[in-house]
C-alpha cells in the first residue's frame, strides 16, 4: 500500500464525504441482505450480482466524492468478488464475513471521517492489504487466508472449515428458497422497525442487537444459524405489539397481572414465526430468549438444559441493549461500561458459556469506538 496515500485519507470534501455516508445507509441494507442469501445459497447468482453491483456503486460513487479511503478499501473485495463471478472462486462462508466486515469497518471509517477523529484502531491499512493479497491466490487458499485476514483485524479467528461449502452448490438449497428467506428476513425487520417507532429511545436498537448477537456467534464459532439468529433477533419483541402499550411503554413498577401478560410477548411471536415455513429455529429461539439458566424465566421457566443456544445468546444481547438504555442519559459509552458491567455480574441469569465471546465483541466495539 501507497503509506504516503494513507495520509492522505483525512483530507476529504466534508459535502462530499456526507453525501457518501448517506449513500452508505442505503446501499448498506442491500448488501447484508445478499450475503444472508448467499449464505443459504451460496450459487445463488442473482444474489451475488446484486452484491457486486452495491460494493461497485459504492466505490463509484466514493470516487465521485472523492473519498480516497472508500475506494481503497472497497476496491480489493469487489476484485475478489470479480472472481466468485468469473467461476475462479466459492462464495464461502469465510467470505459473507469478510464482505460484512469490510462494510463494517467502512461505516466506522466514514463516521470518524465526518467527525474528525482518528482512524487508529481500525485496522485500515490490515484489511485493505490483506482483501487485496487475497485477490491473486489459488482457490483452495482463499479460505484460510481470509481467516487470517479476519483475525489480524478483530483479534479471533473464525471456526476452522466454517467457509467450507460442504460439497458446492449442488448441494445447497435452490436460489428461489434463498429468495424467500431474504424475503422473510425483510418482513422481519421491517416488524422490528415499526416497533422502534414506538418510542424514541428505541431508535437503532434493532440494528445494535443484530450485530451484537451476530459477531458474538461468530466469535463462539458461528454455532448458530445466524440466518436463523437474525430473524430471531428482528422477532423477539414484535409481540409487545399485540399488547396494550400501557404494558411496555410506561415507566413505573408492574402489578402481578400486568406482569403476566408481558411475559406472553414471547409466545405471540414465537407463533408467528412457527407458522411460517423454514423458521423453526427461529421460534425456538424467541419462545425461549426470557428463560434463565436457573429456571426463573418466563413463560415456561426452563432449565438450563432445555433453552436453545440461540435463545441463551439472544437473552444476554437483548439483556445487555435494555440495560444501556436504562442508563442512556449517562452518555454512550458509560451506558455500555455498566451494561456490560451488570451481564457479567448476573452470573445466574445468563449461559456462562456466552459472556466470554460476548465480553469480547463489546470489547472490541469500545476500542474501535
Amino acid at each position: 500500500m501507497d503509506r504516503q496515500k494513507t495520509a492522505d485519507w483525512s483530507r476529504v470534501d466534508r459535502d462530499g464525504l456526507q453525501d457518501l455516508i448517506e449513500a452508505l445507509r442505503d446501499y448498506a441494507p442491500a448488501i447484508e441482505r445478499d450475503v444472508a442469501r448467499l449464505r443459504v445459497a451460496k450459487g445463488d447468482r442473482e444474489a451475488l450480482d446484486s452484491l457486486f453491483r452495491s460494493l461497485h456503486n459504492v466505490k463509484g460513487d466514493a470516487a465521485l466524492c472523492q473519498v480516497e479511503l472508500a475506494v481503497a478499501m472497497v476496491h480489493p473485495i469487489e476484485s475478489l468478488l470479480a472472481r466468485v463471478r468469473r467461476g475462479e472462486a466459492r462464495f464461502t462462508d469465510a467470505m459473507a464475513e469478510l464482505v460484512l466486515l469490510l462494510v463494517d469497518r467502512l461505516d466506522l471509517a466514514m463516521g470518524r471521517l465526518a467527525s474528525g477523529q482518528a482512524l487508529a484502531g481500525l485496522q485500515i491499512p490490515a484489511i485493505v492489504d490483506g482483501i487485496g493479497e487475497l485477490v491473486p491466490l489459488a482457490a483452495s487458499k482463499l479460505d484460510e487466508r481470509m481467516s487470517v485476514v479476519i483475525e489480524t483485524v478483530t483479534g479471533f479467528r473464525p471456526l476452522a472449515g466454517s467457509g467450507s461449502t460442504r460439497g458446492g452448490d449442488a448441494l445447497a438449497p435452490d436460489p428461489g428458497s434463498a429468495l424467500r428467506a431474504s424475503d422473510d428476513l425483510s418482513f422481519f425487520r421491517s416488524l422490528a422497525i415499526q416497533l422502534e417507532s414506538r418510542a424514541p429511545s428505541f431508535k437503532g436498537r434493532t440494528e445494535r442487537i443484530v450485530r451484537l448477537a451476530l459477531e458474538a456467534n461468530l466469535a463462539a464459532g458461528n454455532g448458530i444459524d445466524p440466518t436463523q439468529l437474525e430473524a430471531a433477533v428482528y422477532a423477539h419483541d414484535i409481540g409487545m405489539m399485540f399488547l396494550a402499550e400501557r404494558l411496555w411503554l410506561t415507566p413505573g413498577k408492574m402489578t402481578a397481572e400486568e406482569r403476566a401478560a408481558l411475559h406472553v410477548h414471547p409466545v405471540y411471536a414465537a407463533g408467528l414465526l412457527s407458522r411460517m415455513a423454514g423458521w423453526s429455529e427461529a421460534a425456538e429461539m424467541v419462545a425461549q430468549h426470557h428463560e434463565m439458566p436457573d429456571g426463573k424465566g418466563y413463560p415456561q421457566g426452563l432449565p438450563a438444559s432445555g433453552i436453545c443456544p440461540g435463545a441463551k445468546l439472544l437473552g444476554i444481547v437483548d439483556a445487555f441493549e435494555s440495560v444501556m438504555l436504562k442508563h442512556e442519559h449517562r452518555g454512550r459509552k458509560r451506558s455500555v461500561l455498566l451494561a456490560i458491567a451488570e451481564v457479567n455480574a448476573c452470573d445466574r441469569q445468563f449461559a456462562p458459556e456466552w459472556i466470554a465471546p460476548f465480553n469480547q465483541v463489546v470489547r472490541r466495539i469500545l476500542k474501535v469506538g
